[in-house]
């Protein structure tokens, strides 16, 4: 199969090298702004082939995007006016509600199949893929009933040969969970390392104190606004209402210790336990 990578970043690059690595990928040709990213993706032999974007697409039996999410919105109907009834598209984007809703009304919106697959990291760039990034993460298909047959067949398949598990639900409950299990985590690291920076300003302190606390939790501050703050504005409304939440928890912490009252603190820690019984089930 040939397939064409639109973004041969991160997560891009790490499909690619899985793919390919699964034997699914018998030719890849990588489309990318970037002309560096294009030929550290050649030397390090996750694209095959340089190309444009309508000769990437023409020539291609899967075409993957795997850019920003505005980047993705803007882009998709013109890939779909390139596109065959044989050929299939999916991206990979954080967000799924303003994807589809911008290609529903498209002549060959069955040819698209709506994936997130649910890793990334604050790296990016083509140096940064992994093949095995995806293996046991879940992989999210959205509004499948309005993707074709055979294209959702390819779009599994993909899935199957990135090991991942899928997962199926509309766009708009995909965009919900996002936003309180991926998009917070993001605002709130962005904000710890901003609330250290404004209040210490000796970098070698934080350099010697910082512990492995401290590094996890702000590990996400080190991802770039090109990718976030797309996610964050076709996601704001449900962005709003967890950080909505969020901001009043903060302030059950804050009163509790302003008030002195350890019993309710230790109360709001212990609750906070709770998620260990999720996360390692």
């Amino acid at each position: 199969m040939k397939i064409s990578i639109v973004g041969v970043g991160l997560i891009g690059g790490s499909m690619a090298l899985k793919l390919r690595e699964k034997g699914m990928a018998g030719f890849i040709y990588g489309i990318d702004n970037s002309d560096r990213h294009l030929n550290e993706a050649l030397d390090l032999k996750i694209i095959d082939e340089k190309a444009d974007l309508e000769t990437g697409i023409k020539n291609a039996d899967l075409v993957i995007l795997a850019v920003p999410v505005d980047a993705a919105k803007k882009l998709l109907p013109k890939v779909l006016d390139l596109i065959s009834e044989s050929q299939t598209v999916m991206d990979a984007g954080s967000t799924k509600a303003g994807i589809v809703n911008a290609v529903k009304d498209h002549p060959n919106r069955s040819r698209f199949v709506a994936f997130h697959p649910m890793w990334g990291t604050e790296n990016n760039g083509p140096k940064s893929a992994v093949s095995e990034s995806f293996s046991g993460k879940a992989g999210v298909i959205c509004n499948k009933e309005e993707s074709a047959k055979d294209a959702l067949e390819v779009a599994e398949k993909v899935a199957e040969h990135l090991d991942m598990h899928l997962i199926y639900m509309n766009a708009e409950s995909h965009d919900v969970h996002t936003a309180y299990i991926s998009h917070i985590s993001h605002i709130t690291s962005y904000a710890l390392a901003n609330t250290v920076l404004e209040k210490e300003r000796e970098e070698e302190t934080i350099f010697q104190l910082a512990s492995s606390g401290f590094s996890s939790t702000v590990r996400l501050a080190k991802s770039h606004p090109e990718m976030w703050v797309p996610i964050f504005k076709q996601n704001k409304e449900n962005v709003l209402d967890v950080l909505n939440e969020h901001i009043s928890q903060l302030r059950k912490f804050k009163s509790a210790l302003e008030k002195e009252n350890f019993e309710y603190l230790g109360e709001l820690i212990s609750n906070a336990n709770k998620i260990r019984g999720i996360l390692e089930k």
